[in-house]
């Protein structure tokens, strides 16, 4: 009988999330039908299976050209994957840096560039579209993958970095003064102990800053105007015309662009699941 109350204590979890799982994944399921259903209508039929299959849509949208012959998935797969990394490599570069220096160092004004830091995260991306078109378009950054980095990574920092802020004030500071004995450097503790140490906190950040900028459109369509210069939500977006929408090359594009934000939350699984801190410090 305490095998069997055993064996139950562990199964009840599951059983419970199991139509969980399945409420959350029906509209995927929803999607990935009309992504391989023949036909460009929209379906209101709520069962996930379908009787016919192909795959027409897919190869239309990986097929996408221009006018002129030119190919357009790729480039536009390439403008994301290049835009959202460097927003990524950027964003946690300059966070990690100051979320160590806001945590670990007292200094004037580090309360109040806290404080402003949470301020600049109250007002929406739209409200600085305007200044920051004129900005991109004096500096010639219009049409620009550069450009988009620099917007991407400024509007990701101010949340890394109090995400990181609060993690490094996790880390127990007798690793540090150890350290310090031992006759390392501060930039040493910082490469060798602090960042292994916070390891989970940099890849939830450097999650965030990448689905930021793989995910966001009003930017992107705003300060792009040449179809080769698009990431791959504006060129979503190009398949809902105000007077008609493909509805099977959207979901097929849909069900393409999540690929690598999946891909992206599968490697860093192990990082997600706790922190790395626990029983560093005895006593």
């Amino acid at each position: 009988m305490s095998g069997l109350r055993r064996h139950w204590s562990s199964a009840w979890p599951h059983l419970v999330l199991l139509p969980v799982t399945a409420l959350v994944l029906w509209p995927v399921l929803l999607v990935l039908r009309k992504a391989l259903a023949p036909g460009q209508g929209f379906q209101t039929k709520m069962n996930p299976l379908s009787g016919e299959w192909t795959l027409a849509h897919f190869r239309d949208v990986l097929g996408n050209r221009t006018d002129d012959g030119a190919w357009l998935f790729g480039p536009q797969l390439w403008n994301s994957l290049i835009v959202s990394g460097a927003t990524t490599i950027v964003g946690v570069a300059l966070a990690t840096t100051a979320a160590y220096a806001m945590s670990r160092f007292r200094f004037y004004g580090r309360r109040t560039s806290m404080t402003m830091f949470l301020v600049t995260q109250m007002f929406p991306g739209v409200l600085t579209l305007i200044p920051l078109y004129v900005l991109l378009n004096r500096l010639n950054l219009l049409d620009s993958m550069l450009g988009l980095v620099l917007v991407y990574a400024t509007t990701a920092i101010p949340f890394c970095v109090w995400m990181l802020k609060g993690y490094f004030d996790t880390i127990p500071k007798e690793l540090e003064e150890s350290a310090l004995i031992d006759g390392a450097s501060r930039f040493t503790i910082f490469w060798k102990i602090v960042l292994p140490l916070a390891a989970p906190a940099i890849a939830v950040t450097a999650l965030f800053s990448f689905m930021t900028a793989w995910n966001e459109f009003v930017l992107a369509f705003t300060f792009n105007d040449e179809p080769l210069a698009y990431t791959l939500p504006v060129t979503i977006q190009r398949y809902a015309d105000p007077k008609s929408t493909l509805w099977g090359s959207f979901a097929a594009a849909s069900v393409i662009v999540s690929i690598p934000v999946m891909a992206l939350f599968y490697r860093l699984e192990r990082y997600l699941v706790g922190g790395l801190t626990a029983g560093g410090v005895k006593g």
